[in-house]
């Protein structure tokens, strides 16, 4: 099991954020967090009451928070807190959303769009789906999650074996076939459901059982009823949801203040695949990287670090690794220097020097010595 670092001291973990997730995220810390799954609303487009044949009316979906004007405007929102997942995802992180054929394909563009790298779409059959009462089309028998990273050629947390286990020591394959949400597993409040897309425990089981490690940190910006924070309480992880209706807020809080968690024996898993790690100083010593060339922490020019010929970083006065002189830069908290330093390539784009590393990898990987150097000045 991969030790994980501390949460960031700035972030409300284990907490429901009451307001808009556009608003909220932007007030959150960036690179935050290791994972975020999102329900977003589907914009079913509903016109009409539904029936049944017995002319007894379908509990639809028709919440206001599902009514969008137009595709422009549902594709505007989902740009805008899209971005502020990104804001406070780590480069180490993953994205899950889910949708229907409503949805899924607008976001799985934007998603691309907007620079993040699609690992896998995974099918979620129900094996009790909602029939079409009016007879005029398939049964909507599944829905669809996206799996992405970062960028391309990030670094990411997969728990191989976690799935394999899970399947009868079987590969995990992207067809999942669970029930939707039903019986005493379905939270209600008088009698009714409290919430109309309520997803079940066992499909965010999966989600944080493959893409997190225990002490990681897990974002739901549409958090609802809370099923993200209950399966992540149960599994040892973290956890942070948004969630603008103050009616869910209280049924979240409540239900999670009741979820079980597991004791931390419970919780080791194999060794993820996760690359192997790296010291910064093999870069320089291949040439990827040379003595003397600059680093730019967060981008910003103002701080400008020089690389030492042992693999140090050098800045006003300060000597110390990737990892030291990032922690000393932010004031002593805990950083992964792979995702704070910054290099120019020849056209002057600054990249994070964890794609380096990550092209390092690649290039092992191949049989290759290291990648071509990246030597501007």
């Amino acid at each position: 099991m991969i030790k994980p670092s501390a949460p960031h001291p700035n972030l409300p973990i284990d907490q429901v954020l009451t307001g808009d997730c556009r608003e909220v995220l932007r007030t959150l810390p960036e690179k935050s967090v290791d994972l975020v799954f999102a329900d977003p609303p589907y914009n079913l487009q509903l016109q009409q009451e539904l029936f049944r044949p017995n002319r007894s009316r379908v509990d639809a979906v028709d919440d206001e928070w599902d009514q969008f004007a137009s595709f422009a405007e549902y594709d505007a929102f989902c740009r805008e807190w899209l971005a502020g997942c990104r804001h406070v995802l780590k480069d180490t992180g993953a994205l899950w959303v889910i949708g229907s054929y409503h949805n899924i394909f607008r976001l799985g563009a934007i998603l691309q769009d907007m620079g993040f790298w699609v690992l896998n779409d995974i099918v979620w059959i129900k094996t009790n789906p909602m029939p079409n009462f009016r007879g005029v089309r398939f049964t909507n028998a599944h829905e669809t999650l996206i799996w992405a990273c970062k960028y391309k050629g990030a670094e990411y947390t997969f728990n191989h074996h976690a799935m394999k286990a899970l399947n009868e020591d079987l590969q995990m394959r992207s067809d999942w076939t669970l029930p939707i949400c039903s019986g005493p597993e379905r939270v209600r409040t008088n009698g009714k459901k409290a919430h109309s897309t309520q997803k079940p425990e066992a499909l965010l089981y999966r989600v944080i059982l493959a893409s997190t490690n225990p002490g990681d940190v897990v974002l739901d910006p549409f958090f609802g009823t809370g099923t993200t924070g209950a399966v992540a309480k149960m599994l040892g992880r973290h956890w942070v949801g948004i969630e603008r209706e103050e009616k869910y807020v209280e049924v979240a809080a409540r239900r999670i203040a009741a979820a079980p968690a597991a004791p931390p024996e419970a919780l080791a898993l194999p060794r993820s695949r996760r690359k192997q790690r790296l010291p910064f100083g093999s870069l320089v010593e291949a040439g990827v990287l040379r003595p003397g060339q600059s680093l730019y922490f967060d981008r910003d020019p103002a701080r400008a670090a020089v690389i030492l010929a042992d693999g140090h970083l050098a800045l006003d006065g300060l000597t110390g690794s990737i990892h030291q002189l990032a922690a000393a830069l932010l004031g002593s908290q805990p950083a992964n220097g792979w995702e704070h330093w910054y290099y120019t390539d020849g056209d002057g784009q600054a990249h994070v020097i964890g794609k380096l590393r990550d092209e390092f990898h690649r290039a092992q990987s191949l049989g290759h010595t290291a990648p071509e150097p990246h030597q501007p000045e």
